[in-house]
């Protein structure tokens, strides 16, 4: 883990930094290494999923809380840490030591053995672009989930054979230990070395499974996209996680999106922003334009005397809000007054006529501008 660059940096926040300013930088980020934005730099794909990485950590407080505690550490299995990253699989012995082993996952330690527990939660991302994640779409994904065993139906045995209760711990899956120490008796329970936890002892193993009673498959899931999703927000799939243990309910599927990002708008909650060119000409005169929207091209009219820079909204046209797509943000251009270039000896003519037509009226900041300064002159 010492390769690790430390997640605050790689998002170049500080360590108190709120919820909205981590989003803000990790969608900066996002954009700037984004996969579509640098095809084929591999340099900047390794920073992208960095990127997701920390602020796959940072983003939820639980694991934020834990790093902050522990570090990288927290998320590395070989050091012991809290957990084993986001929707990643380690080593296949692993995952069964999870389940087996004692503390990790649940099904060790102090439960009952043959109670039921609950499978883990996992993790897997989906990639849209922006208008899918303006209006919604259905994918398909693929991930890998452990699934009970369709041989021994999660027993770990094989056919027509059984698990055993095991005669050292009764079934329990713990064991009592009594310790002396200065004349005093101290009575701890650890887990069962002779079952692992278990409570049972399979004398003939599963050979699809090697009996662990589970396996890892490969399952395909088409998913439905909420019309108004912003990238970095998360979809829990219940029941679509790991299988449960003795019965137990299986996990979720936790999925993260991922938005691309668009060549022309940037969004900011629900709504969306963009620039338009305009020649001076027409913002000049006012001219009905052409403008960019999320379902094409639309008319707008700009009035004349339009300045550089100057902000129109289109109502309704934005992003829709997600649960209620009848309700939708707006959408923001700003225009970008476009100087003609490589005129020729004849329109440079017609340029300076017109230049010496126009009266200092008709250039209110100009003329303003040059007042202030010449009233800031005389006071001094």
């Amino acid at each position: 883990m010492a390769d690790k660059r430390d997640y605050y940096e790689v998002l170049g926040v500080d360590k108190g930094a709120d919820e909205a300013t981590i989003k803000k930088a990790y969608r900066s980020l996002a954009k700037k290494y984004h996969p579509d934005m640098n095809p084929g730099d591999k340099d900047a794909e390794l920073k992208f999923k960095e990127v997701n990485e920390a602020y796959d950590v940072l983003s939820d407080a639980d694991k934020r809380a834990k790093y902050d505690q522990f570090g990288h550490a927290a998320f590395d299995p070989a050091a012991g840490g809290a957990g084993g990253g986001f929707g990643g699989f380690g080593d296949f012995g692993d995952i069964f030591s999870s389940f087996f082993g004692g503390g990790f996952g649940g099904f060790g330690g102090g439960g009952r053995a043959n109670g039921p527990v609950r499978g883990d939660d996992i993790g897997a991302r989906v990639s849209v672009t922006f208008e899918e994640a303006a209006f919604g779409v259905k994918k398909e994904i693929s991930y890998n989930r452990v699934s009970r065993c369709p041989d021994c139906s999660g027993s770990g045995a094989a056919k027509g054979s059984s698990a055993e209760t095991c005669q050292k711990c009764h079934g329990s899956g713990q064991m009592r230990v009594v310790q002396r120490l200065g004349g005093m008796q101290f009575q701890s329970t650890t887990t069962c070395d002779s079952c692992r936890g278990r409570g049972k002892i399979i004398r003939t193993p599963c050979n699809n499974c090697r009996g662990t009673g589970f396996i890892r498959i490969n399952k395909k899931l088409e998913v439905s996209i909420p019309a108004g999703i912003d990238d970095g927000e998360r979809i829990a799939l219940r029941g679509q996680g790991n299988d449960g243990r003795n019965g137990g309910s299986a996990g979720d599927l936790i999925l993260q999106v991922t938005v691309k990002p668009h060549p022309i708008f940037e969004r900011d909650g629900y709504h969306i922003y963009c620039e338009v060119p305009i020649p001076v000409t027409d913002a000049i005169l006012g001219a009905e334009i052409e403008i960019p929207t999320l379902e094409g091209t639309a008319k707008h009219t700009i009035p004349e005397g339009t300045q550089p820079g100057t902000k129109f909204t289109v109502r309704g046209k934005g992003i829709p809000y997600i649960n209620n797509s009848a309700r939708r943000g707006d959408l923001v251009f700003r225009v970008n007054v476009e100087i003609p270039r490589s005129l020729s000896d004849k329109q440079k003519e017609q340029v300076r006529a017109f230049a010496s037509g126009c009266a200092e009226t008709n250039y209110g900041k100009k003329s303003g501008f040059f007042k202030r300064i010449f009233e800031k002159l005389n006071k001094n």
